[in-house]
């Protein structure tokens, strides 16, 4: 999503604000008033938040639960900025790892969960997600819900009038490293004229700039986005998909993006794990047709939210109890189950319900097994308060490259200056 256009941004995230303070999307009904029976819920769309809710309520049916599904993920967070600043909040809130950092900064802006319990599970989760959510105060803003581990999605059925191996662990073979995921892209499209890979900023760019151990950030908390090797790469590596011809210059969640993973207009996707419910959304005809391979270089994460209670909620016990018993390991293992979200949890990462899951729309491949081995030894990167608006500034640049609106040789140049222009320095 482009959000060089800030205030439109704020318009939508107003827009949504009002929408969640009116009506909202709900999951039973709620009073709004302290009675420990009931909260608010704000969550953002396309991560079946109403699964959730349902889920919790057929165990808890004395609770209420008021669900708003505000926006995206920016536009949630964009609502919880404006409603902390107007006082009125919700009594949870989700919150997406890059959009994190900015509300860590400001620990007293949130109920410090060790208060709760927080410090009796926190040994719960994967140390560096749970390390996310903890302020330089030692104070625990939220509970991680899940992570992002990365793979590769292709159609199997395409890659063999291509001329292409299908089976996955040869699929995978053919691609250890960007460079070869490139070249396989070329022979691809040689062979059928059609486009390999929906887009290159969010199908390669935005994959490898995430397998790296530092991005924008150093771990200090210093802006390296300007000279970090890992950075340059990705985004040279997109580039060098774009001159390849090889991209379908399809933007991510677009409608030109859908209709044209119907048609089969590209053959493949770079698929953290929260992605595969949107192709199975996008295109439901192609059940079967689909299968997963592994990422290039093996390992990586994209994604990943957390649940929080904003300071001046009014049910935060309610809140919390939401949150230890769909957060826990079990919990998440058996919302794993439902709706595929991969565990922040790794007690869970050998049980049978996920070793041995598998996933009949992508022709039966082990997501469990796939998607947390490319967490394994996996040294992650600090996410920054502006993360996300760097990480936007790039994409929209190699983006440009891509319809033909920018020029190549100056697009990494363009780029830090739009990204000094929306941040400072």
């Amino acid at each position: 999503m482009k959000l060089r256009n800030v205030s439109a941004v704020v318009f939508a995230a107003t827009a949504a604000l009002s929408m969640a303070a009116c009506s909202g999307s709900s999951s039973g009904t709620s009073s709004g008033g302290s009675d420990g029976k009931s909260f608010e819920f704000w969550s953002f769309t396309g991560i079946d938040a109403k699964g959730s809710a349902a889920e919790y309520k057929a165990k808890r049916p004395d609770i209420q639960i008021k669900l708003t599904e505000v926006g995206n993920a920016q536009e949630t967070a964009q609502a919880l900025t404006t409603a902390l600043a107007g006082g009125k909040v919700p009594d949870l809130v989700l919150i997406q790892g890059d959009d994190l950092p900015k509300f860590v900064q400001q620990p007293q802006n949130f109920v410090d969960l060790r208060t709760m319990g927080a410090d009796k599970i926190k040994g719960d989760y994967l140390d560096w997600v749970i390390s996310q959510p903890t302020a330089k105060d030692g104070s625990i803003i939220g509970i991680p819900t899940d992570v992002g581990g990365m793979a590769i999605a292709y159609r199997a059925d395409l890659f063999k009038k291509a001329g292409l191996p299908t089976d996955r662990e040869e699929v995978s073979k053919l691609w250890p490293t960007w460079d070869a995921f490139i070249e396989t892209g070329k022979k691809y499209t040689a062979a059928t004229g059609k486009a390999f890979v929906d887009n290159a900023g969010g199908s390669i760019y935005s994959q490898v700039v995430n397998q790296g151990q530092e991005k924008y950030y150093d771990p200090a908390g210093n802006l390296v986005y300007e000279r970090s090797p890992q950075v340059k790469s990705a985004f040279d590596l997109a580039l060098k998909a774009v001159a390849a011809g090889i991209t379908a210059k399809q933007s991510t969640f677009t409608e030109g993006w859908s209709a044209a993973m119907k048609k089969g207009d590209f053959a493949v996707i770079a698929a953290p794990v929260w992605m595969l419910g949107s192709i199975r959304d996008n295109a439901p005809d192609t059940t079967g047709n689909w299968d997963i391979a592994t990422i290039p270089g093996g390992s990586g994460n994209w994604g990943g939210s957390f649940l929080a209670i904003p300071k001046g909620a009014k049910n935060p016990k309610a809140a919390w109890d939401y949150i230890a018993a769909t957060q826990s390991p079990q919990g998440q293992l058996d919302h794993f189950s439902k709706a595929r979200s991969l565990p922040a949890t790794p007690s869970v990462y050998k049980d049978p319900k996920l070793t041995s899951a598998k996933d009949e729309f992508f022709s039966g491949a082990p997501i469990g097994t796939i998607y947390t081995d490319s967490l394994l030894g996996l040294k992650p990167f600090l996410i920054g308060p502006d993360s996300t608006t760097i990480g936007i500034e790039f994409t929209n640049a190699i983006t440009n490259v891509e319809q033909g609106k920018g020029d190549p040789a100056k697009a990494w140049d363009a780029a830090v200056t739009n990204i000094k222009n929306a941040i400072g320095g």
